[in-house]
């Protein structure tokens, strides 16, 4: 019975740890293909990754937020940031990225 829960943890946390890195690797994909083209350089006042100032307020304004924000547009960013292929899940993603990358 031990060995079976052990196993069954192990299982969990292998899963876990997959997931993390399969949606890390989206968001990054969708950052490369669609988000860079404004936030690498900061084209029409975008928030560059990796500028802690720029990204701290936008930041603290939550996930959640700042994901609706993109999604639906925001000041000079369409919907998307243009790209209205992308899923709701895959701006989820790259948002997720753009923070990590900004903190």
């Amino acid at each position: 019975m031990k060995f079976n829960t052990l196993a069954f943890c192990i299982a969990l946390l292998v899963f876990s740890v997959a997931s993390v890195s399969a949606s890390d690797d989206i968001g990054q994909s969708v950052y490369t293909k669609s988000c860079a083209a404004c936030h690498a350089s900061g084209v029409m006042g975008a928030p560059k990754v990796g500028d802690k100032a720029a990204w701290s307020g936008l930041i603290a304004k939550g996930f959640d937020t700042l994901t609706h924000n993109a999604i639906k547009g925001e000041g000079k960013m369409p919907p998307k940031g243009g790209n209205t292929k992308l899923t709701d899940e895959e701006m989820k993603a790259a948002v997720a990225y753009m923070m990590e990358m900004s903190k």
